[in-house]
């Protein structure tokens, strides 16, 4: 009798834990997860850096086009997570990543020794779809942030070419070009407008920066500050898109206003001392990206 009590209370507990493994899925896991994975990214982009480079174009003073590609690549090890927070309600994961750094190869291959200091950074992710229209922005207000950066310490390339005929104004273009190799940029602020654009503010101390040839850029001043801009909704690819007609019209983004419920003010900042504990590392350079 009591082995039959022991049999059946047995069996409703492994039917029990059963349907709790099932309610529980993977999501919040692969969320979580790939939120971790920007945020080493960021860590990347900060310490090792990044080689950006824009072409920006104005034709007829009708803005034609505005293109950011950044790439990077370096070893890592030693990154700590000191803070995951997830919204089960929107499926949106933030974690911040943590490392004590060392002696780095940066994106340009010179070693730099940054003592005993920590850092951190932030990376958000999701695994729906649906939710991943802000932090999209978020990503190409950082990109746009870079650019900036380049542009201004850097600098860029200009051509234009206009022509005038009886008065009027036949052709105009305005071309821009800017490639650059950054580090040690960092982003001091993020937010999100009522309108769903994203706003990264972004730091960087001169002496930081070297153009792809790695000549040393001279500038006057400490610390120069800039603010990129990053849209969910593609409206401008819809405002010059071909008209065909009143029985056609192209359909507009997916992601309605309000509808994520993001904080429009910025997130507050974050201080630490980071872990005394954790590892150091010494991560290898990344060259001939482009």
């Amino acid at each position: 009798m009591k082995y039959k009590l022991f049999v059946t209370s047995l069996l409703s507990f492994s039917i029990i834990m059963g349907s709790n493994l099932v309610m529980a899925g993977s999501k919040k896991l692969m969320t979580i997860n790939a939120a971790k994975i920007v945020a080493e990214r960021a860590i990347i982009e900060s310490v090792i850096g990044l080689k950006v480079r824009s072409k920006e174009s104005v034709d007829e003073m009708i803005a034609s086009g505005v293109k950011i590609d950044a790439k990077t690549k370096a070893s890592i090890k030693g990154v700590e997570y000191t803070e995951i927070v997830y919204d089960r309600e929107k499926d949106i994961a933030r974690v911040v990543a943590t490392i004590r750094l060392g002696r780095v190869s940066n994106i340009i291959g010179k070693q730099i020794d940054f003592g005993d200091r920590i850092i951190k950074r932030v990376g958000f992710a999701t695994s729906t779809r649906a939710m991943a229209g802000p932090l999209k922005a978020m990503r190409a207000a950082e990109l746009d942030a870079y650019k900036q950066l380049a542009k201004k310490i850097v600098g860029f390339t200009l051509e234009s070419e206009s022509t005038v005929e009886d008065f009027i104004l036949k052709s105009d273009t305005i071309r821009t070009k800017m490639m650059a190799a950054i580090y040690g940029a960092e982003i001091t602020g993020y937010r999100w407008d009522q309108d769903g654009d994203a706003y990264v503010k972004m730091a960087l101390r001169l002496g930081q920066v070297e153009d792809v040839l790695g000549q040393r850029i001279r500038y006057q001043g400490d610390v120069i500050e800039v603010e990129g801009a990053g849209a969910q909704k593609d409206d401008y690819s819809e405002a010059n898109a071909p008209s065909y007609g009143n029985n056609l019209r192209s359909t507009s983004s997916q992601i309605q206003e309000g509808s994520l419920n993001i904080p429009v003010t910025p997130m507050p900042e974050r201080k630490g001392t980071g872990y005394p504990g954790a590892p150091t590392y010494n991560p290898g350079g990344a060259s001939q990206l482009y």
